[in-house]
C-alpha cells in the first residue's frame, strides 16, 4: 500500500484526540489524518477544566513518583512517562508559543489563566498540520472490513455517511459510544464508574460551617468497620457535607468500593495531624489549668477556625457555658478522640465540577503501552480516558492524556 494514501480516523475531539491527530499529521505529513467530533465544539471540557482556567498538567517530573496519582493505571503508565511526561508537555507548549506556570501546590496552567488559550491553540496546530476537523460528526458503528486483501475500518455516521481508514484511534473519554465501539472490535470494558467527587453529609450543623476550611486534615474511608483508604491534604466545608482536595483524592482511590456501597461510608476525621494525642492531651490539660474560668467553646486553644471548635465541643456535649474548669477527664478523653478520629457518616456524593472524571474503561492488559495500539485488533489504537486509567484531581488526567496520544500518533505510522 502506498504511505501517501493511508488514512487515519481519530474519534473524539477532545485533548487526547486532538494531540494524538496533531501528532500523527506532524510525524506523518503524508497521512491524511480526520479528526471526528460528535459534538457542535470541539475541546468542551478544555474549556471548562480548572474554573475556566484549564489545569494543563503538574510539575511532578519524576515518572515513579508521578504515577502514584493515579487510583488506576499508573503501572501502564510508568514507562509511557519515561517516553512523555509534564517535561515534555511544558516543551511543546511552550513551541506553540504557550507559556505555562506553576502555582504552589505544583498544579500547572496557562500564564493567560484562561483555557481559551489551550483550546486555540490545538485548533490552529491541528489545522495547520493538515488535520481535517469535523464537528456533528456522530458516530453509530465501526467495523472491521477486508479489502485488497487488508483489514480496514468503516466507521459509518449517523448521517449515513461511511469513512475507511487504515488506522483507527478512539479518544472519546468517558462517553458510552466509545465503550461500545471498543467492545464491539473485541476489547473488554471495566465497567465505567465516577471518580473524583464530594462527600455528602447530613448533619445539618457541619453543614451551617459551609466555607470553612483547613490546610491539612488526615481522612479515612472506612466500610463495615474496616478502613480502606486514607488521604492527608486541605479540606472545605460546603453546604452539601465535605470536598477539598483530601475528599476528591479519598473519592478517586475509593471510586469503586464507594459504589459498591451505594456511597455510603464512615468518614474519621482527623482535624489535628500534627499533634499526637498524648501532646493534645498534654496541652489540654495546660488550658484547662490556665484558662480554668474560661468559656471552653469560646477559647480555641487549637490551629482550627473557631466555628470549627465551636462546633465540634457541642459534638461531645460540652455547653456554651461549660468552662475548662468543670472539665472533667472522661469528657476530656472524648474531645481528644473527636479531634483527632471523629465520625461523620457518607450519605451519597456530590459532583466537582471542574473535573469530571470516570474510573473503568478499555482494560489495560489489551493495549500495548509502547504504541497504544490494540493487541488484539491491528490498527486500532487508544488514547485518553477511554482507556480504564484515572489520576486525582491537579492536572493529572490531562497529563495522562498528553502522554497516550503522544504516544499513539507517534506509533500509528509505524504499525
Amino acid at each position: 500500500m502506498s504511505q501517501a494514501l493511508l488514512q487515519v480516523v481519530v474519534i473524539g475531539g477532545g485533548a487526547a484526540g486532538f494531540f494524538a491527530a496533531i501528532t500523527c499529521a506532524e510525524a506523518h505529513p503524508h497521512f491524511s489524518v480526520t479528526l471526528l467530533e460528535a459534538g457542535r465544539e470541539f475541546l468542551t471540557k478544555v474549556r471548562i477544566s480548572g474554573g475556566g482556567r484549564c489545569n494543563v498538567t503538574h510539575a511532578c517530573f519524576d515518572p515513579a513518583q508521578l504515577v502514584q496519582n493515579y487510583p488506576r493505571g499508573g503501572k501502564a503508565l510508568r514507562g509511557a512517562f519515561t517516553r512523555f511526561q509534564p517535561r515534555d508537555t511544558i516543551t511543546w507548549f511552550a513551541a506553540q508559543g504557550v507559556e505555562l506556570k506553576t502555582e504552589s501546590d505544583g498544579r500547572m496552567f496557562p500564564v493567560t489563566d484562561d483555557s481559551a488559550t489551550i483550546v486555540d491553540c490545538l485548533i490552529e496546530t491541528a489545522k495547520a498540520a493538515g488535520v481535517k476537523l469535523r464537528t456533528g460528526a456522530v458516530v453509530v458503528s465501526v467495523k472491521t472490513v477486508e479489502e485488497n486483501s487488508s483489514s480496514k475500518f468503516e466507521v459509518e455516521l449517523k448521517s449515513g455517511e461511511r469513512l475507511k481508514c487504515d488506522r483507527l484511534l478512539l479518544a472519546t473519554g468517558s462517553n458510552s459510544t466509545g465503550y461500545q465501539i471498543a467492545k464491539a472490535l473485541g476489547h473488554q470494558i471495566e465497567p465505567p464508574v465516577p471518580s473524583l467527587f464530594t462527600f455528602t453529609i447530613l448533619d445539618p450543623q457541619l453543614r451551617d460551617l459551609a466555607g470553612v476550611s483547613l490546610d491539612n486534615v488526615r481522612v479515612r474511608l472506612q466500610i463495615n468497620g474496616k478502613t480502606e483508604f486514607e488521604q492527608i491534604g486541605p479540606l472545605l466545608v460546603t453546604h452539601w457535607g465535605l470536598s477539598g482536595p483530601a475528599i476528591l483524592k479519598l473519592s478517586a482511590w475509593g471510586a469503586r468500593v464507594l459504589h459498591e456501597n451505594h456511597y455510603r461510608a464512615t468518614l474519621q476525621i482527623n482535624w489535628l495531624p500534627q499533634y499526637n494525642p498524648e501532646s493534645l492531651r498534654q496541652m489540654l490539660l495546660a488550658v484547662r489549668s490556665q484558662l480554668a474560668r474560661r468559656q471552653i467553646s469560646s477559647s480555641c486553644p487549637v490551629p482550627i477556625p473557631r466555628r470549627l471548635w465551636e462546633y465540634l465541643v457541642t459534638r461531645v456535649d460540652i455547653g456554651t457555658e461549660d468552662k475548662w474548669a468543670g472539665l472533667s477527664n472522661k469528657v476530656l478523653d472524648r474531645l481528644i478522640q473527636e479531634l483527632t478520629q471523629g465520625q461523620y457518616q457518607v450519605n451519597g456524593k456530590g459532583v466537582f465540577k471542574e473535573e469530571f472524571v470516570t474510573c473503568g474503561g478499555v482494560s489495560l492488559k489489551e493495549v500495548d503501552f509502547k504504541t497504544m495500539e490494540s493487541k488484539s485488533c491491528p490498527g486500532l489504537y487508544f488514547a485518553g480516558e477511554i482507556l480504564d486509567i484515572d489520576g486525582v484531581t491537579g492536572g493529572f488526567n490531562f497529563q495522562s492524556a498528553w502522554t497516550t496520544a503522544h504516544l499513539a500518533g507517534n506509533a500509528i505510522g509505524s504499525s
